[in-house]
């Protein structure tokens, strides 16, 4: 069997976003029969939250939308992530500055989530925003539009 294809999703603290989308795409690929060719977690670009579960904000979004929270405690990404995972993809700006500052080169394709949509922007912290019915939208979006480019290249 090939290896797993391996993804890394990265926001600021590794509780609102990145869980959430580590949750969402390991959901939507079980959907389609695909658990069995990934491997999925998430990291932090900071370590305030370290530890930490994930926001209740993003446990509830979850929940009402039927979807599995990952068991999960943040943890910071680290160089070594850059050879561990295929795709580290961060959710903003900031993400990816600091992401690259720490992977620094790497063997991963680091990119933002919604750079796989039609629409690429950022996605915007709940944190700040107390919105994670925009954020989960926006990841459903990209995480969608991540697996399309996956089957579009042939990885799957």
């Amino acid at each position: 069997m090939n290896q797993p294809i391996r993804v890394l999703f990265v926001c600021l603290g590794n509780i609102c976003r990145s869980p959430m989308a580590e949750s969402y795409f390991a959901w939507l690929v079980g959907q389609r029969g695909l658990s069995d060719r990934f491997s999925i977690s998430s990291a932090a670009t900071h370590s305030d939250a370290l530890g930490n579960p994930p926001h209740r904000g993003t446990r509830e979004k979850l929940s009402r939308e039927g979807i599995s929270l990952i068991p999960h405690r943040a943890r910071l990404l680290t160089r070594e992530d850059g050879e561990r995972y295929d795709y580290i993809l961060g959710m903003d700006e900031e993400n990816a500055r600091h992401m690259r500052r720490i992977l620094g080169e790497c063997s991963a394709r680091v990119a933002l989530l919604l750079d796989f949509t039609e629409r690429p922007r950022a996605i915007a912290d709940p944190w700040f925003t107390g919105n994670f019915d925009e954020t989960f939208s926006d990841i459903r979006e990209g995480c969608s539009a991540f697996l399309a480019y996956l089957e579009r290249e042939g990885r799957l």
